[in-house]
């Protein structure tokens, strides 16, 4: 159906008066699910729409969607690395795409930490359990307020865009949020963690593991209006995250400035306390040094380097080791699911309990256009370092290579003795 038809006809009067698009009226925080749940009987496009989310396409296996949730807390902690610094600061790389989030002022240093919160808090709630990923679950309703917002977003910058080209080129840019846009973003929270952040943290998920998460991710596709065929396999899901990094990552000023936004919210922040040096290394053992350079990330020195081997080498041992023993998988996945859950939505770190129901917060406007921010966030008193942690495990993983070298030294020395 038409996505410049789907924000549900009330949501207009949030968006501005039409003879004056650049002076909004304060949005009213609806709950967009709510409007299209209550009116879907009312109005003809609703009622399509609402019937199209209701219906569970028939290549759903919801074991093999649980199968793909169970995947994501599997690999957990390597998961939310890869979505931070590779999915989200890596995809700051797409010139076209970040020209729409520019323009909504929601990745200033100021709430870009929240927005990303946000962001996992939807991942989570598709992920936490299967009722929550089908029709009637916190998943499944939360990825249409999201595809509602992004409709409303859409039609705002269209707005805008009309009364003052010169604002927003769709010519160049395209629409906004448009169909390849957003089967970029499934692309990069499904293949990219696949075929490059796991890999790039040492982590290689096994076949079947990769087709049921991928399969996971089509169907949220579906949810939220994207077209699903192209992720129907895991080489098509493949072909296209490779297509999308050649002709869509060429960084743009706009890119380095949300890319920067994004490490200055999140350095020296609890409950890790990451200075910058460690978040900027992270993102560069992820996307490398070219994209790194053309982001404008500084480069770290090796003990920063040396800081995210240790990491992989935690996440490596802790992956491997727990995934080898199905009772210890079946655990491991109970307690990634609560600690995340408890962590991003829960803690006062975090969203402190207060889900959002990604209403139309950030509205787009003639004057928003997001610049690089300053790092004047308040910290809430240290209680974890990562550094130190990443430390520990580089010399532990020193200690067992030195002990493999001596013991293997004096097992060939025991050998070549018997002969002499």
């Amino acid at each position: 159906m038409d996505k410049t038809a789907e924000a549900p006809e009330e949501q207009d009067r949030s968006l501005g008066d039409d003879k004056h698009p650049g002076k909004p009226e304060c949005p009213l925080h609806r709950d967009l699910y709510v409007l299209l749940r209550d009116n879907a009987d009312k109005d003809e496009k609703l009622g399509e729409l609402w019937r199209e989310v209701n219906t569970v396409p028939g290549w759903v296996d919801w074991e093999q969607i649980k199968r793909g949730q169970d995947v994501f807390y599997r690999y957990g902690s390597a998961a939310l690395t890869g979505l931070a610094y590779q999915s989200l600061l890596g995809g700051m790389g797409a010139a076209r795409i970040v020209e729409t989030l520019a323009r909504t002022g929601g990745f200033s240093t100021k709430v870009a930490r929240r927005r990303l919160f946000e962001t996992t808090q939807h991942i989570l709630q598709c992920t936490r359990s299967l009722e929550g990923i089908q029709p009637g679950g916190e998943g499944w309703a939360s990825s249409i307020r999201v595809r509602l917002l992004h409709a409303a977003v859409r039609q705002r910058i269209m707005k805008l865009a009309e009364t003052r080209p010169e604002y927003y080129s769709v010519e160049k840019f395209g629409v906004p949020i448009n169909d390849l846009d957003c089967m970029a973003t499934i692309s990069v929270f499904s293949g990219t963690l696949i075929w490059l952040s796991w890999p790039r943290q040492g982590i290689f998920v096994r076949e079947q593991e990769a087709i049921d998460y991928i399969a996971l991710w089509r169907y949220i596709a579906y949810i939220l209006g994207t077209p699903s065929d192209a992720f129907a396999s895991t080489a098509k899901a493949k072909a296209l995250m490779e297509t999308l990094y050649l002709n869509e990552i060429h960084p743009s000023e706009i890119s380095k400035t949300l890319a920067n936004n994004l490490i200055r919210c999140l350095q020296d922040q609890p409950p890790a306390y990451a200075s910058a040096n460690m978040l900027v290394a992270g993102a560069r053992w992820l996307n490398g040094n070219e994209l790194g350079d053309a982001l404008g990330l500084p480069r770290p020195s090796l003990y920063y380097w040396a800081l995210m081997a240790g990491q992989c080498i935690f996440f490596m041992v802790m992956n491997y080791t727990y995934r080898s023993v199905p009772s210890w998988d079946r655990y491991k996945g109970e307690v990634t699911r609560d600690f995340f859950w408890k962590y991003i939505i829960e803690s006062k770190w975090g969203l402190e309990g207060k889900t959002t129901n990604f209403e139309f917060k950030y509205v787009p406007e003639y004057a928003i256009m997001t610049e690089l921010g300053q790092t004047d966030l308040p910290t809430l008193g240290q209680e974890y370092d990562i550094e130190f942690r990443n430390l520990r495990w580089l010399i532990y993983a020193g200690v067992v290579f030195a002990g493999g070298i001596y013991l293997s030294y004096k097992l060939v020395c025991r050998t070549v003795g018997l002969f002499l």
